[in-house]
């Protein structure tokens, strides 16, 4: 099972190695979280085979454990297989874990591929402590609930373990209010958003800082946020 990374914006597909794509224009079999994003994807990377003569499995949410063993079936029965992320690396952030996971009980072997993280990009590109770091995904959704998690994070990062996490794109200026509001002053805060993409944006400011500044548009774009105690 080839684990072939996707890109993270639109018009970046130079980001994806071209080793990576010659692997890809080897395989019949995918499995993505959506099998129309997947195939747009393979479309314009110029396949040797015809979009119609590809095979795809959707693995979500709903995708229940029995079917997830039917999906490596074909790879059991001596296929090559390539698992699709929605945007970046699977595995990471996404559902394709629990694929991989099955995989290594089954025996079959896993083949990661180079190619671009929104979560590695962002840290590279912040400062802060790239030695010892945590993922959280998703904050709360309510306000207050969403207040505490910062604090928890803060907290977490006077360790000095540099804390990432997402949101929803149209939910990024109440988590960047909140984190002005309720953070200390010495605390850094980093915004990734766009990355990749021509109007990428990187900034990592302690909050008294973000304070003075005015904040880049902030609306329905792709972020990665962090949180450290330098």
């Amino acid at each position: 099972m080839y684990l072939i990374p996707t890109p993270i914006a639109e018009d970046s597909l130079y980001t994806i190695p071209p080793y990576v794509t010659e692997r890809l224009h080897q395989l019949k079999y995918f499995i993505a979280e959506r099998a129309k994003t997947a195939r747009r994807f393979i479309k314009t990377t110029e396949p040797r085979y015809p979009i119609s003569e590809l095979h795809f499995f959707e693995l979500n949410k709903r995708t229940s454990p029995e079917e997830r063993n039917q999906f490596l079936d074909k790879v059991l029965e001596g296929q090559d297989m390539g698992l699709l992320s929605e945007a970046g690396c699977p595995g990471v952030a996404d559902p394709g874990a629990k694929i991989v996971a099955q995989a290594h009980r089954l025996g079959i072997r896993v083949v990661p591929l180079v190619g671009p993280s929104s979560i590695l990009l962002a840290l590279m590109a912040s400062g802060m402590n790239g030695q010892s770091f945590a993922f959280h995904g998703y904050l709360s959704v309510k306000t207050p609930e969403l207040i505490k998690d910062l604090k928890n994070l803060e907290q977490a990062a006077r360790h000095g373990q540099t804390q990432l996490f997402i949101e929803a794109p149209y939910r990024n200026r109440n988590v960047v209010e909140q984190a002005l509001k309720n953070l200390r002053p010495d605390t850094f805060f980093g915004i990734a958003m766009d990355l990749t993409a021509a109007e990428e944006y990187v900034r990592s400011l302690p909050i008294q800082r973000w304070q003075q500044e005015k904040l880049p548009e902030l609306h329905k774009r792709p972020a990665i946020f962090m949180v450290f105690k330098g």
